[in-house]
């Protein structure tokens, strides 16, 4: 049964900055954990969630900003988030299902195809859990679970597409005894593939090194932290992950939880595989603050990704890796658009921070994997205006403990419009929209702008993948004639070509990941690759 729930009471505005403002107002949450914010209904409105061992509590945002309360009672959760949240459609139905990460092991909340029932499954082993993820840590198109083990290697669990889920133990961080804190997925060396960076915490030097692991495209993973430039043993629980300087790679904000090893670390991303720590003069060298929560969104939509934590601050980007901070009210909180205006607001604890805004331009995407998973997590989504080009990765599971929007959002500063938006979804599938509107939500199904269908032809293969200088087209017809174009992950042509037989020479391509556009008999099929 539903009923329209108004907000209680107005705490009070406190102003943080000229650019930045908030607005806090208190919601009836009920659970014992409130730390959950995202669309749970299907509607890319962000909503609130707040759960007990037996209930699930959602606020459901309504197109005019109110919340709609329902409860779902539940059977008694065998391990409530202690430590962490995270969320995403592990069937494909619509609805995202919840991942309760505790102190002695995991249990999954399933929604039904109608969203109006959850079934708990929990699983029996002994599981110390720190940050959880949702990932599709296989591509094969199924949005797997990753949990980070305080006293263990790490432990993840395999989806068949159908929600039925198998536990893994090892392999993307295995140190014996843990020190596992918080792990975030991005693409950090523009490959296609979501690579992951653990920060660590506890014990000796060995114990709390950072890590960072390579997607191989395989189903493995390698650690090439010392290589990176990231191997540092500071007191680490999570690690803010974008491009701060808008200039297409993934830079990191390591920030600590003690300086007894350390302060926080500004790394800047080379684009050649290797970061640079360029902390000096950029605003967190000064700052004595510390948290477990490092995570970035652009609040203030000018355009540049600020870094949310460290005792109730923001830290606004200057646009050139210098930051100022800022008051806030609030150090740690799940965040999202509570009121469906375009800017972000925060979540924390049965109050609502209401971003109040500013003149700014701005834009969300909302995707939704046809392919890939149904969130389409594991996306690099980018958008190019007068401002420049913007990144953003669609993840599940931000900073250490929360469970933020999966919508992607990017402020736009003055400019008045964009000139694209390119999704690189998992699949391989690129989509590019020209001249979307501006301060509004697009929804983006994968292959809407392709017109492509891959079930048309079957039977149709690569191989070798991963391939060196040769591939074969495996397919029951001769193929030759046939035109070929070849796409990088960021949706350009590097080779055209007409088939002279069933087999085309890749050697002129650089190490990465391709798509391979096949035009038969007027069908065109989309075949992902890896080049070596």
């Amino acid at each position: 049964m539903k009923s329209t729930v108004f907000i209680l009471s107005l705490f009070c505005t406190i102003v943080a900055h000229s650019q930045i403002s908030f607005t806090t107002e208190s919601v009836a949450t009920s659970g014992q954990y409130s730390i959950c914010a995202l669309d749970m209904n299907n509607d890319y409105l962000d909503d609130i969630v707040s759960v007990s061992d037996t209930n699930i509590q959602i606020f459901y945002q309504n197109p005019d900003g109110t919340l709609t309360e329902q409860n779902f009672t539940t059977t008694p959760a065998e391990n409530m988030p202690s430590w962490s949240l995270a969320a995403g459609d592990l069937t494909g139905n619509g609805y995202n299902d919840l991942l309760y990460g505790g102190g002695s092991g995991v249990t999954f909340m399933m929604a039904n195809d109608d969203g109006t029932q959850y079934e708990e499954v929990s699983f029996p082993q002994f599981v110390f859990s720190q940050r959880t993820n949702f990932i599709d840590l296989n591509n094969d198109g199924h949005l797997d679970a990753f949990v980070c083990h305080d006293v263990a290697p790490n432990v993840y669990y395999i989806n068949d597409g159908e929600g039925n889920l198998e536990f893994n133990q090892g392999g993307i961080g295995d140190f014996p005894s843990g020190g596992h804190y918080g792990s975030v997925w991005f693409d950090y060396n523009n490959d296609g593939l979501q690579d992951m960076f653990m920060a660590k915490c506890g014990g000796g030097i060995d114990r709390r090194t950072n890590q960072l692991f390579k997607n191989n495209g395989d189903g493995t993973f390698t650690d090439v932290a010392v290589e990176a430039g990231l191997d540092n043993p500071h007191q680490t629980w999570s690690a803010a992950a974008g491009d701060f300087d808008n200039d297409g790679f993934m830079d990191l904000m390591v920030g600590v939880s003690s300086f007894s090893d350390g302060g926080h670390a500004l790394m800047k991303n080379n684009g050649d595989g290797t970061f640079i720590d360029i902390t000096a003069g950029s605003g967190f060298d000064i700052f004595g603050g510390t948290s477990t929560e490092h995570a970035t969104y652009d609040f203030n939509n000018d355009g540049y990704l600020d870094i949310m934590g460290n005792s109730n601050t923001i830290f606004l980007n200057n646009g050139d890796m210098t930051f100022t901070p800022v008051s806030a009210p609030f150090s740690s909180a799940s965040i999202a658009d509570l009121n469906n205006d375009g800017f972000l607001d925060a979540f924390r604890a049965g109050n609502i921070h209401y971003n109040d805004g500013n003149d700014n331009n701005w834009i969300v995407i909302n995707t939704q994997g046809v392919e890939s998973n149904r969130n389409g997590i594991g996306a690099r989504v980018e958008i190019t205006s007068a401002l420049g080009t913007q990144i953003r990765d669609v993840r599940s599971g931000e900073g250490f403990r929360y469970m933020s929007t999966l919508n992607t959002h990017f402020g736009i500063g003055t400019d008045t419009e964009i000139d694209e938006i390119v999704i690189s979804w998992p699949s391989g599938i690129v989509d590019v929209i020209p001249n979307p509107d501006i301060n509004t939500a697009h929804l983006i199904v994968e292959g809407q702008t392709l017109g492509i269908n891959e079930n048309a032809i079957k039977n149709i293969s690569l191989s070798p993948n991963p391939a060196t200088n040769q591939i074969t087209i495996n397919y029951n017809e001769n193929l030759k004639g046939a035109a070929v174009v070849i796409y990088d992950v960021m949706g350009r042509a590097v080779l055209r070509n007409t088939l002279e037989s069933n087999s085309l020479n890749v050697s002129s391509l650089n190490t990465g990941v391709y798509f391979l556009n096949l035009d038969i008999n007027g069908q065109t099929v989309q075949l992902k690759f890896i080049k070596k």
